[in-house]
């Protein structure tokens, strides 16, 4: 169960790197629901908390200007899976007793792989067929998600299972119906 919280925070920073660090911390300061370990404590300082907020309304805003938005996606191709790996190294130094470097490898790896599909599929996708009108509308509930996900990824986690084994299976499902709908080549 508890892996699930380090899975669920590293997607929720592929969507966006600061809601899930933010989240981490201010729960980290003011609840018993993360106690962080001696080399983490410093998410707990006001002085990350507050940085973690203006890197957080930095994005918001950049996220919704047109074109600025793909812009901010290309400099957050370093920085989503970054966070992501952060996440799941505190959240499973926390919650488990799986090594560092696999936690920043499974971070890396969950993180980078859900802001590529954001980032290289589905925002082109929006604004292609949108005209960039999508656009705002899809950030916003990129951020909604994201800080859903985060908060549930420590409150609840097994809803975090849930929704990850449904979202996988929508993905295979997707990946197949493509696949049998392509014409057999000569």
């Amino acid at each position: 169960m508890d892996i699930i919280s380090a899975f669920g925070l590293s997607a929720s920073a592929g969507l966006n790197a600061y809601i899930p660090l933010l989240v981490v911390s201010l729960l980290a300061r003011f609840t018993n629901l993360i106690e962080l370990s001696e080399g983490w404590r410093a998410l707990e300082s006001w002085w990350i908390i507050g940085l973690l907020i203006a890197l957080s309304l930095v994005e918001f805003f950049a996220d919704k200007i047109p074109a600025v938005n793909h812009i901010n996606d290309i400099i957050q191709t370093l920085i989503r899976p970054t966070a992501g790996a952060i996440l799941f190294a505190v959240s499973a130094n926390v919650l488990t007793e799986i090594h560092p470097i696999l936690s920043i490898a499974a971070g890396l790896l969950v993180a980078g792989s859900v802001h590529a599909v954001k980032s290289l599929v589905v925002r082109p996708a929006v604004t292609a067929t949108t005209a960039g009108a999508g656009d705002v509308p899809v950030s916003v509930m990129e951020d909604v998600v994201a800080t859903m996900l985060s908060v549930l990824s420590v409150v609840i986690p097994v809803v975090v299972g849930i929704i990850l084994l449904i979202v996988a299976g929508l993905i295979i499902w997707w990946i197949t119906e493509r696949a049998m709908r392509k014409p057999a080549q000569p």
